[in-house]
């Protein structure tokens, strides 16, 4: 069992470092441990000592495979780049941990890449007939395929033609023997930020990956920008652009700011933590209820609520308690404790809930089974009345840029009106932010513009940004295993 399985999640983080005197490799593995909640399946890092590359990848967790000093010490060099991968539905494999690295005409090349591509699935069958052979299930190695058969004579313009060719959300940092390159698509949907560490340029999926190594976050990556490291300087680029005027408008994803991102980060220009305590306090605004206090499903509805209850003017306590020292995986041995998976993690703190009437703060709720649960155990608690309040809209849509989401018969958002859902989860009210408040709450003070949203928010609203190539060719699904899905 996955415990933590009611979840929408990132697939993966990235994070590099250039003009750090032979600790790069150090370095990139304390940034991808600032990274982990954006993957646990696997963790890999590649350096460069000006004149090898330097490998490892492996299953698990950051710290259960760069911490020994056998390990870091054979990367060698002032320049890394590393990636963690969170699992999709499918096996993990080795061949797919990135950063994914090969040998081509202008020498070697190491990519990290998180997003989705869109039309990976159509791309990998015309190189497949044109003779490419792929080693992995990775829509990243697409990206390599590409910049391989490219005619074009610099690394730099190499990376644009073959982006060129794809469509979907990513964010990207390839590094090969002469410098660095970090990117993101043309609307932003998936994050990169800047930071500098004395002489060394750093690039991660978030700045809390700058706060662990004491670097310090210059600016986000913007949408459709492209910065090239090389000899110490860094020179940004516009490449998917013919002229101002044609710059297309950031898309960035809403979720990262209700769920993803870690709270003490900074991202496209918001603190996050801030961020979902505003959600939280707009929620109270929007679906006040009657109600004792005011208790978080730990810990990802933390932030929410504290707004919530700040604005309601009701306390807020721990009525559910975290253990924090359980892994991501449980194999029940029976099925007769199958139903006390939810207990691994959380814990009714009964003092504080028996005879009250509790408002439970979530961000979302997606196949509902853990809310099931978690209501269940507040309820045995002695709760006298159980209101859910979720902080964000309902999820009524697959997402095909980056994360790992159900099927759209698997959301219950879907499939049921707001009273079902709440009769199936057994609370007394339900309610969850609209998506004009989640706007709200982020600065966008008339709420969403239905013209030009200034958010990636598919997953509400069903407002593709960009082209579902093989999706709309039936060439993939979100079921199958985890090929052509970012590894």
């Amino acid at each position: 069992m996955i415990t933590d399985d009611d979840k929408l999640h990132e697939e993966c983080g990235v994070f590099g470092i250039s003009g750090v005197t032979d600790e790069a490799a150090a370095h990139t593995a304390l940034g991808l441990h600032a990274l982990q909640h954006r993957g646990q399946e696997a963790a890999g890092v590649v350096s460069f000592d000006g004149k090898q590359f330097h490998a490892h990848r492996a299953l698990g967790l950051v710290g259960d495979n760069f911490s020994k000093k056998s390990v870091i010490g054979r990367l060698k060099g002032d320049s890394a780049i590393g990636h963690n991968r969170y699992s999709t539905s499918g096996e993990a494999h080795i061949r797919n941990v990135q950063p994914l690295f090969a040998e081509f005409s202008f020498g070697g090349l190491a990519i990290a890449h998180n997003g989705n591509l869109t039309n990976a699935f159509t791309l990998r069958e015309e190189l497949i007939k044109g003779g490419s052979i792929f080693q992995s299930t990775s829509d990243t190695e697409v990206i390599i395929h590409l910049i391989a058969r490219s005619k074009k004579t610099t690394v730099e313009d190499r990376v644009v033609d073959a982006l060129n060719q794809v469509e979907g959300a990513y964010s990207l940092i390839a590094m090969w023997r002469d410098g660095m390159i970090g990117v993101r698509d043309p609307l932003g949907v998936r994050p990169l930020v800047l930071g500098d560490m004395g002489d060394a340029h750093v690039l991660a999926s978030e700045s809390c990956a700058f706060d662990i190594i004491d670097a310090t976050l210059v600016r986000d990556i913007e949408a459709g920008e492209m910065v090239v490291i090389r000899d110490g300087e860094l020179t940004s680029y516009r490449p998917f652009e013919t002229s101002p005027e044609n710059r297309k408008k950031s898309r960035f994803c809403v979720f990262e700011y209700i769920y993803f991102a870690r709270p003490d980060s900074y991202v496209d220009g918001n603190n996050v933590y801030m961020a979902r305590k505003a959600i939280g306090a707009e929620l109270a605004n929007e679906k006040p209820v009657e109600a004792d206090l005011v208790a978080p499903v730990p810990d990802s509805g933390l932030p929410a609520a504290i707004g919530y209850a700040e604005k309601a003017g009701l306390p807020f306590e721990l009525g559910i308690i975290r253990n924090h020292y359980v892994g991501r995986t449980f194999i029940e041995p029976t099925d007769q404790v199958r139903h006390l998976g939810v207990k691994l993690k959380h814990n009714a703190n009964r003092v504080m809930l028996e005879g009250k009437r509790v408002v439970l703060v979530d961000d979302s709720i997606v196949r509902g089974t853990t809310s099931q649960k978690i209501v269940n155990m507040v309820r045995e608690a002695g709760a006298a009345e159980v209101h859910m309040r979720i902080a964000s809209p309902p999820t009524t849509h697959s997402c095909f840029y980056g994360v790992d989401t159900p099927s759209r018969d698997k959301l219950l958002a879907a499939n049921m009106t707001v009273e079902e859902m709440a009769k199936h989860i057994g609370v007394d009210s339900l309610a969850f932010i609209s998506i004009d408040g989640v706007y709200r709450a982020l600065g966008e003070t008339e709420g969403r513009d239905d013209d030009s949203p200034a958010y990636c928010d598919a997953c509400f609203t069903g407002d593709y940004s960009i082209p579902l190539t093989d999706q709309e060719m039936g060439k993939t699904s979100q079921n199958q295993s985890d090929l052509f899905k970012i590894a």
